[in-house]
């Protein structure tokens, strides 16, 4: 086989490059978990503004202590373990955004410190670091936190500078005590909820640059978005009712910031598929036969451990190979 003629004092050219034959794969692309982790950070930006927007300064902070810590995190957990630092990569910036998002506005200073110490150290880290950690890290540390301060996770303020806190409107619909608010206000973000999950248009409006810039996959939050819906229809839930579940609670956030993580979905086209229809019946089933009037985060979390094996039996089969 004959190649291009290079200098051979010429260190590093580009025909060398393109000569080296090393292990499979042999996919060449653009992406960098830097650019994806970018791109996902770009995609939250209107969500934030929007917290700041409805909840205030207290939002502020929340949101930097979550960043500063998770990242802080990370670079000194990655000291102690002796591995090269990722900071730069902006994987930590986006653990931190996330589970700022999913938690209440009027939160003390150090729960969000807390959970970014649980989602870096232990879910993240503890598992070998970004793309090995088995369930997403910011869920994980939502999860934790309902668990150990209930109270805390379930008192939301409502936008406004007098931080009453209400309902939301799930609770609203679940339990009673209170009206529901109209759906511009669902839609826009003018309701009591965590700080990132209220405004459904601007998480959309996120989630379709993600889609655009071809980050996630369309499919994976329309399909759990769908069977959510699907399935609260058939546990009874009215078409009144519908779009109050819809854009209410975690299930926007949860379809284009969650359930779509690459390290804790299957890679398998089918398999992401599973783990939407999956994630989307139980989240109705827990919302409507459960104890919680949310279930967005615990069907994510359940699917995510269940991960390995829907990926078992949704991969490919092996060219020549026999049972």
């Amino acid at each position: 086989m004959q190649g291009n003629t290079t200098n051979p004092n010429t260190k590093g050219s580009l025909d060398d490059k393109m000569l080296i034959v090393s292990s499979s794969p042999h996919l060449r692309s653009d992406e960098s978990t830097r650019k994806i982790m970018l791109d996902v950070v770009i995609a939250m930006i209107p969500a934030m503004i929007g917290a700041i927007y409805f909840f205030g300064i207290n939002a502020i902070k929340l949101i930097v202590l979550a960043v500063l810590s998770s990242v802080v995190f990370e670079y000194i957990i990655q000291k102690i373990f002796k591995r090269d630092p990722t900071i730069d990569d902006f994987s930590a910036v986006v653990t931190g955004m996330l589970i700022a998002f999913n938690i209440p506005a009027n939160a003390p200073w150090w729960i969000p410190i807390i959970a970014s110490m649980f989602a870096i150290v232990i879910v993240k880290q503890f598992f070998g670091g970004i793309g090995q950690n088995f369930m997403n890290p910011a869920l994980a540390a939502r999860a934790f936190l309902s668990a150990s301060w209930p109270v805390i996770m379930s008192n939301y303020p409502l936008p406004g500078p007098d931080a009453i806190t209400g309902a939301t409107p799930l609770s609203i619909m679940k339990y009673g005590g209170g009206e529901l608010p109209t759906m511009m206000d669902m839609f826009l973000g003018n309701i009591g909820g965590s700080l990132g999950e209220t405004s459904a248009l601007l998480l959309i409006i996120g989630g379709l640059y993600l889609i655009i810039r071809k980050v996630i996959d369309w499919k994976t939050p329309i399909i759990f978005i769908g069977t959510t819906a699907i399935m609260l229809m058939i546990l009874g839930v009215g078409t009144s009712e519908l779009p109050y579940h819809i854009f209410g609670g975690g299930l926007i956030l949860g379809a284009f910031y969650m359930i779509t993580d690459y390290s804790s979905t299957p890679i398998t086209p089918w398999g992401k598929v599973v783990v939407a229809i999956g994630a989307g019946m139980l989240t109705a089933i827990i919302r409507i036969k459960g104890a919680f009037p949310e279930g967005v985060s615990y069907a994510i979390l359940l699917m995510n451990v269940s991960g390995p094996l829907i990926e078992k039996f949704t991969g490919p089969k092996i060219f020549g190979r026999s049972k």
